[in-house]
């Protein structure tokens, strides 16, 4: 019998698997923006800043204590900063520029609080605290406007001035890390978060999975991998640093040891998602263990996670073409079968076709070969062929 005419796909669907479960890292740090898939370039505005500025009815009696006056007592978000934080204090002749900025930010009026924050920064009495305030809520204006370019110059400005206190100033930092990582500034956003973490000696998995991303998009998958075991190792449950992991591995060709960390998830009740089983029973795949892959396959549609359809049948497909080439017919037959009904075409039935006539069943292969050509094919002489015979 000739071969089933299906091309392996063992690299493709793992490829296209590890790009599935990659997740982004999120920027959860107060104040600061979420990052999102690249392929989702927008970026979503808090509605409200912990930062403000003095509140309207009595800021201007409070100048003399810097604009955080007023804002609310919380616990340092970066306790062990080895930063000194400046005597944050905005200028008092500046106050009432400072409170017209901030009312254009609540307006809102982005366009309006870009112009006016540059024009602050570049008053001679403008001090160290008066630029970081007014480029970090400039910042926060271009980023609503979807002007990332604009929001990493700003971002990157209230950071080398140098004079917001220490939270303020770190939330700064890594929003200026999640703009550069939204413009696929690899390298620059490493560097930044890099820095972030040697001054914040920060352990926060948003922070670690961020740089463990960076890694990861570098091309750097096997220390990728290593930062998110660790973060494995601390947070078991954490099911996105999981499959992150199993990204990572899969990238640096660690088949093998992604299987691990998806088996143990998989008994532990934790992929849910269809992607997810998706990643596992590719992982299966590539590394030959048909059997494995059809289970998993066959529990995620018992179970109603993996839908029907032409995406699933060529999934079948290839369990069944590799279980075919392994001389495993009843496996490749009971694959085909799965996969024709849902098929977008008639090769399925064609392959099943094939592999019921090489195994002596000539009236099932008619068959097969006959809802071939009712669903379509490409080359239907080939399922004329069967029926002929």
């Amino acid at each position: 019998m000739t071969s089933c005419h299906l091309r392996p796909l063992h690299v493709a669907i793992a490829a296209t698997l590890m790009l599935a479960a990659a997740v982004p890292p999120t920027a959860n740090a107060q104040d600061q923006y979420q990052a999102e898939p690249k392929t989702t370039p927008s970026m979503t505005m808090k509605e409200k800043r912990e930062q403000r500025l003095a509140q309207r009815s009595n800021g201007s009696q409070k100048a003399d204590k810097g604009v955080l006056a007023n804002a609310e007592k919380r616990p340092a978000f970066y306790p062990n900063a080895t930063r000194v934080a400046p005597d944050a204090k905005a200028t008092g002749k500046l106050m009432k520029d400072l409170q017209s900025l901030q009312e254009l930010f609540e307006k809102p009026d982005m366009a309006g609080v870009m112009a006016k924050a540059e024009e602050i920064a570049l008053m001679p009495i403008a001090n160290n605290y008066d630029k970081s305030y007014v480029y970090s809520l400039a910042a926060n204006a271009a980023a609503d406007q979807n002007n990332q370019a604009k929001a990493e110059d700003y971002f990157s400005k209230a950071v080398e001035s140098n004079g917001l206190d220490n939270d303020s100033h770190y939330n700064t930092m890594f929003n200026l890390a999640v703009i550069q990582y939204q413009q696929e500034k690899y390298q620059q956003a490493l560097q930044t978060i890099d820095r972030f973490l040697s001054e914040t000696k920060s352990e926060k998995t948003e922070h670690l999975n961020f740089r463990a991303s960076l890694l990861a998009n570098l091309g750097k998958n096997e220390e990728a991998a290593t930062a998110y075991k660790a973060l494995i190792a601390k947070n078991p449950d954490d099911k996105r640093v999981l499959m992150n992991a199993v990204a990572s591995l899969q990238g640096a060709e660690k088949f093998d040891e992604a299987n691990v960390l998806l088996e143990s998830a998989y008994a532990r009740g934790m992929l849910t998602e269809s992607n997810e089983l998706r990643v596992l029973y590719a992982g299966y795949i590539n590394s030959g263990r048909w059997k494995e892959a059809s289970a998993v396959m066959e529990a995620g549609s018992s179970k109603g996670i993996l839908e029907a359809g032409p995406a699933l049948a060529k999934d079948y497909m290839v369990v069944a073409q590799n279980a075919y080439a392994e001389d495993n017919l009843p496996l490749a037959i009971e694959m085909y079968t799965k996969a024709a009904p849902m098929a977008a075409d008639g090769e399925a039935y064609l392959n099943l076709a094939k592999v019921l006539e090489f195994s002596g069943k000539k009236a099932d292969a008619k068959a097969a070969a006959q809802k071939a050509l009712d669903k379509g094919l490409k080359k239907p002489q080939e399922a004329k062929s069967i029926l002929s015979r």
